[in-house]
């Protein structure tokens, strides 16, 4: 059963995990929903100090295995690929940014209604048995009709936990828009990209059909994801229109999307690794690597975003730190240029001196500071307004 609260100003003096990044190693550890911040409302609700965003917090998880029961890893050890160094790219078509990590975003000016573990799909895995996908939900009070932001979370397309970035999406909801976080299919659960894509899409034309019961108004709908979740992010906006992603319940209803919010996504993954080191690129390159197994033999063709590019595309917006150790930031450049080389709009910004996202799990407890800065922030809140519309609470 989906669990309602109210959110007013549950805040917090430091911040908590706030990158999709740090769901990589979610197969040590969960983010899991701060009650104080998403619990029922009631006398027992803390308001904290300041106005800094709800954070998550961390719990222990047994390390998931991926198909034929290969665990990642032991527990407590993330095994993730990491360059030691980044190559310079190319940055003459994007805007660079310095973003001031003392300027974090606060929360607390609008208050939301939070909406949690809404099943919006039931699909069958691969070992026959039946997943119940949820999203939770928040919406700004008072009660109109608003635009969406579906928001996909990261993992290393291992694991997909929908609590992630609850201080990130709370500044977004705050802005105005209806924001609803999903879960999708990953390679623990037997699960390929189409599969994930699916789930996502199922998840879009769920809202547009439950329209009215979460404040939605169906003709304006953008995606946003980061890491893994920016992967399919701009696959779901670059295959609007592709019937053979639409599969499920609610196929009256169209996935489409009107803007895409891209944050260090792989998009061509044979060339994900292309900035690292020697040593990195051939990690990436084994056929037992998670992207490897979750795109096959798929990876240079129907699993690649730029295969779907062209003309009439919604619009892009795409970020990329010089210092992402984990998804070379060409990765984002070339879907970048490909884009506007079609005719289609993108804007790419590049964070100079930012890594990929929140990496505290890995002793980096300043690496999300850029990510969560009022500048960057207001960027994705000022093209969603400009793309999907400007709703002001």
């Amino acid at each position: 059963m989906a669990r309602e609260s109210r959110d007013t100003k549950m805040t917090e003096s430091h911040l908590g995990p706030n990158s999709i990044a740090w769901c990589i190693s979610t197969a040590v550890s969960l983010l899991i929903v701060n009650p104080a911040a998403h619990g029922d409302p009631g006398p027992s609700q803390t308001v904290r100090d300041a106005n800094a965003c709800p954070r998550a917090e961390l719990k222990e998880l047994k390390m998931p295995s991926i198909p034929g029961g290969r665990p990642l890893g032991p527990p407590g050890v993330p095994r993730i690929t990491v360059s030691s160094t980044v190559a310079a790219s190319d940055s003459s078509t994007s805007t660079v940014i310095r973003p001031d990590p003392k300027d974090q975003i606060t929360c607390g000016r609008t208050s939301l209604k939070s909406i949690s573990g809404v099943i919006f799909s039931k699909p069958r895995l691969s070992n026959g048995k039946t997943a119940d996908l949820q999203m939770d939900v928040q919406i700004p009070i008072p009660s109109k009709k608003r635009p969406l932001v579906v928001c996909v979370t990261g993992g290393g397309f291992v694991i997909a936990a929908k609590e992630a970035a609850l201080d990130l999406r709370t500044y977004v909801a705050e802005a105005g828009f209806v924001v609803a976080t999903v879960q999708y299919r990953t390679l623990s659960d037997g699960a390929n990209f189409h599969d994930s894509i699916e789930d996502i899409k199922s998840a879009i034309r769920y809202l547009r059909a439950n329209a009215d019961n979460f404040d939605v108004d169906p003709d304006r709908v953008a995606v946003w994801g980061e890491s893994a979740g920016g992967y399919l992010a701009s696959m779901v906006g670059l295959t609007n229109g592709y019937k053979s992603f639409d599969v499920g319940t609610n196929l009256n209803q169209s996935s489409a999307v009107q803007a895409v919010v891209d944050k260090f996504g792989p998009s061509d993954a044979t060339k994900v690794a292309a900035d690292f080191d020697a040593q990195s690129k051939a990690s990436y390159a084994s056929p037992t690597n998670p992207i490897s197994l979750y795109m096959g033999a798929d990876a240079a063709t129907v699993a690649n975003p730029l295969t779907y590019v062209g003309t009439s595309k919604p619009p892009f917006l795409i970020f990329h730190g010089t210092q992402d150790r984990l998804v070379s930031p060409t990765q984002t450049l070339i879907l970048h240029n490909a884009l506007n080389a079609a005719g289609s709009r993108s804007i790419r910004y590049v964070l100079e001196g930012a890594g990929h996202g929140d990496m505290s799990f890995m002793g980096d407890s300043e690496s999300g500071l850029p990510w969560s800065t009022k500048e960057t922030m207001d960027i994705i809140v000022d093209f969603l307004r400009a793309s999907i519309g400007a709703d002001q609470t």
